[in-house]
């Protein structure tokens, strides 16, 4: 378990849901991770918090009728000036889709895309600074870009965040991840032509829970879809999972290489 009052600037500091049924989610992720749930007044669309112990660990949002984008998990890294970051996203290729703007007193957002097309956010704290709980069941664990080829993907997060990016030694896996100073902060991931062609690039969300196979089982009673199954790594077992909205997310019961 580890608990956080403050992020640290160029690491993942939040994860919100966009849903076209909010009430439905609730249900849902109520099942799968014994969520509880701080629903906002009417001035913030109801934007409900997530939380586990009564500390925030994920957000959900109602998506506007009509909207031009599918139900989808995003990630937010910390910024310290998300003017200046706006600006660093357009000269390193990416684009910025949205904002930045003003989040009432909580905060400022935007939301980009990077070389590849992946969507993430960025954070600048006001009130609310984040997840207060991390690494443990029901909460962010891990995060990572899955893209056509690493070296755009590298050179942007690097170029951005002043990440460092560092090999996996991995058989049969392209993969790095990303560190600032000691701390690891995600990964990037290299789709091969394992992964069905139309599947762009995106970034996935894992969430710790402590049985990835109890897990799926409750997923899926509550009408969830198991998209990849249950399968070990040296890092935990986790497996792919689609909401009944169609947003996907890894589910993953992390333990310590050795």
């Amino acid at each position: 378990m580890t608990t956080i009052k403050q992020h640290e600037p160029g690491t993942v500091t939040w994860v919100d849901l966009m849903t076209p049924d909010i009430e439905g989610a609730r249900r849902y992720y109520g099942e799968l991770f014994a969520w509880n749930f701080a629903i906002g007044p009417a001035e913030t669309g109801h934007y409900t918090m997530c939380t586990v112990h009564g500390d925030n660990v994920a957000g959900m949002g109602q998506m506007p009728p009509g909207a031009p984008y599918p139900s989808t998990w995003t990630i937010y890294f910390g910024a310290r000036d998300l003017d200046a970051s706006a600006a660093r996203i357009r000269e390193l290729g990416g684009q910025v889709m949205m904002g930045p703007m003003d989040v009432m007193r909580e905060g400022r957002m935007l939301v980009a895309l990077d070389p590849c097309g992946a969507a993430f956010g960025l954070w600048q704290p006001g009130l609310h600074h984040g997840a207060g709980r991390v690494d443990e069941a029901g909460a962010m664990v891990w995060r990572e870009v899955n893209v056509r080829e690493v070296a755009p993907a590298r050179a942007f997060y690097t170029g951005l965040f002043g990440l460092e990016a560092r090999p996996l030694e991995s058989p049969g896996v392209v993969y790095e991840t990303l560190h600032l100073g000691a701390k690891t902060v995600g990964g990037i991931m290299q789709m091969d032509a394992s992964w069905p062609a139309d599947i762009p690039a995106h970034w996935m969300n894992y969430f710790a829970v402590d049985d990835v196979d109890a897990a799926l089982r409750r997923s899926e009673n509550a009408g969830g879809r198991t998209c990849v199954p249950a399968f070990e790594t040296p890092y935990g077992r986790m497996a792919v999972v689609a909401d009944p909205w169609g947003a996907t997310f890894s589910i993953m019961t992390p333990r310590t290489p050795g």
